[in-house]
């Protein structure tokens, strides 16, 4: 597929090779009227041009939806797997072919297998921290492995479901991605009394319709395990997962894991976007149309970039947070009041708030 192009963007959408890694790379800057093209680079077997492009179109409503000096962009590198030696090859091969368009026309960050220390690789091969975001402490940073991206999906979804008179504390949560944002939201959304009922990565589903073990999650976290630590008789198959009775369903794992295969199966009340563009368009509408409310990826998971906007004012760690949830919460609730006023689509309005945003620059 083409990259569209509209009155918006793209900009520049660039693919870069390195010969001597193997690196194979894409940057899309989508639109900077805003300001420099914020967003981070993913490293993922399957990530393409046409993903890139789509998840750079989020950033640029993103970031004007959250009134942030920021424009859209987004990078990919394509990653098999490997060592940590060839994984900062590829990091830095790809920060040095993207160098020309740092700093004012992009501005990198975290993302799919992409954390700290990704991020200090990429600042050592370009020479300047000014040119990412969500790096080390020791670098002058606010670490995205401080959950700001997860604080902010667990706020929007207590914020969402105020307006919809549900209880947050009597709600059924299930979240799909026990990654960064994933981890976090559980743990957000456990201390503002929820029931996590389920929970799942790429490989196991694991569910309990009392809510699982605080105490065996709590561990399996703190020692930094995948979820197949967690006991083996409470796992489901992953099409029971998506077929789950749930009040909440939070997507926080990657591009498109709500389709074609499993849209029908979803019970829920309310799916809360924590992943970027976890489903097309068209199956929002049609979810929407059910009756399921829907909180979209720009509004609900912006607390990362709005904790790189932190980053770059020099804001505490706890006065980023202040500044997420100040923000999540206004467009969330402008968003979903408006929803329930207006009766339309959550993304058409939220589409419609960042463009009045964008065109006032």
């Amino acid at each position: 597929m083409k990259v569209p192009k509209d009155q918006f963007g793209p900009e520049y959408v660039i693919r870069v090779y390195d010969k001597l890694s193997g690196m194979e790379g894409f940057l899309v800057v989508d639109n900077t009227k805003r300001g420099p093209g914020k967003g981070g680079f993913r490293m993922t077997p399957n990530v393409n041009e046409e993903e890139v492009f789509r998840l750079a179109r989020v950033m640029t409503w993103k970031n004007a939806l959250a009134d942030i000096p920021f424009g859209g962009a987004k990078g990919g590198i394509v990653w098999n797997d490997g060592n940590n030696e060839k994984k900062k090859a590829f990091v830095q091969a790809y920060a040095r072919a993207i160098k020309p368009f740092l700093g004012n026309k992009y501005i990198s960050a975290p993302d799919v297998n992409v954390g700290e220390e990704e991020i200090g690789w990429f600042i050592e091969a370009v020479e300047d921290k000014d040119f990412a975001t969500g790096k080390p402490a020791s670098m002058g940073g606010i670490p995205h492995e401080i959950g700001s991206t997860g604080y902010g999906v667990a706020k929007s979804t207590e914020f969402a479901a105020k307006t919809m008179g549900l209880d947050i504390k009597e709600a059924r949560v299930a979240i799909h991605g026990f990654g960064n944002v994933g981890v976090f939201a559980y743990k957000f959304l456990k201390e503002a009394g929820a029931k996590i009922i389920a929970l799942a990565n790429s490989k196991v589903a694991v569910y309990n319709e009392n809510g699982l073990d605080e105490t065996i999650l709590d561990e399996i976290i703190k020692k930094q395990e995948r979820l197949e630590e967690y006991p083996e008789e409470f796992r489901v198959s992953m099409e029971d997962f998506w077929g789950l009775e749930t009040d909440i369903l939070i997507p926080a794992s990657v591009t498109d894991v709500i389709n074609e295969t499993n849209k029908d199966k979803i019970k829920t009340k309310l799916i809360v976007e924590g992943a970027n563009i976890p489903m097309q368009e068209s199956i929002e509408r049609e979810l929407f149309e059910r009756g399921i409310m829907i909180v979209p990826d720009m509004v609900a998971n912006s607390g990362g970039v709005i904790s790189s906007y932190a980053e770059i004012k020099g804001l505490s760690d706890d006065k980023m947070f202040q500044l997420v949830e100040e923000k999540i919460k206004k467009s969330t609730m402008q968003v979903m009041e408006r929803v329930l006023k207006e009766k339309k689509n959550p993304r058409d309005i939220s589409l419609k708030i960042a463009k009045e945003n964008l065109e006032k620059g």
